[in-house]
């Protein structure tokens, strides 16, 4: 049974696979782990087929830097409840590296982080199937964000404040 995550706000099966997963699928879109991908970059990039990879906490963005653009996902892994660094790492890769592609949140996830997640440029999310169902409502939980964020997780469900001419400051 493939993997089920949160994408883009609905609920889909995983269409990626890990390396260890994919024996044999030649063709599957391919997730690895950084230290995979640069020990052998170079036969990766001669692979016809779509690529992602995971940054762990301590990873810097800028190791994706030279190659950012043939990934079509890139994850952060969140190792346990008070590790943080993925939020950073998804902010910079959105607003620092433009990178567009899906950006998943990978690791230890739980649901109420995801809105936290959402608005740091998450748009996927790796969570125990047993709460999926729960997570996925608790996208809708906000609607309004009065403080500007790169809210690309949250697609259009969610509306900025704006400051009204006149309002006291």
């Amino acid at each position: 049974m493939p993997r089920r995550l949160l994408r883009d706000g609905r609920i889909v099966d995983d269409d990626w696979l890990y390396l260890a997963e994919a024996e044999g699928d030649a063709a599957a879109p391919l997730i690895l782990t950084l230290a995979e991908w640069q020990g052998d970059r170079d036969e990766w990039l001669a692979q016809d087929r779509r690529l992602g990879v995971v940054l762990s906490p301590a990873h810097k963005v800028e190791l994706l830097a030279p190659d950012i653009a043939r990934f079509a996902l890139i994850g952060a892994n969140f190792s346990g409840p008070s590790e943080g660094r993925g939020y950073s790492q998804a902010r910079e890769l959105r607003e620092q590296w433009k990178f567009a592609g899906e950006l998943r949140a990978t690791g230890y996830v739980r649901r109420d982080q995801l809105f936290f997640m959402a608005r740091s440029g998450f748009n996927s999310f790796e969570l125990p199937d047993t709460d999926i169902e729960a997570a996925h409502a608790s996208l809708a939980t906000f609607s309004w964000a009065y403080q500007p964020s790169n809210d690309a997780g949250l697609g259009a469900c969610l509306t900025n404040g704006r400051r009204h001419e006149g309002a006291p400051h």
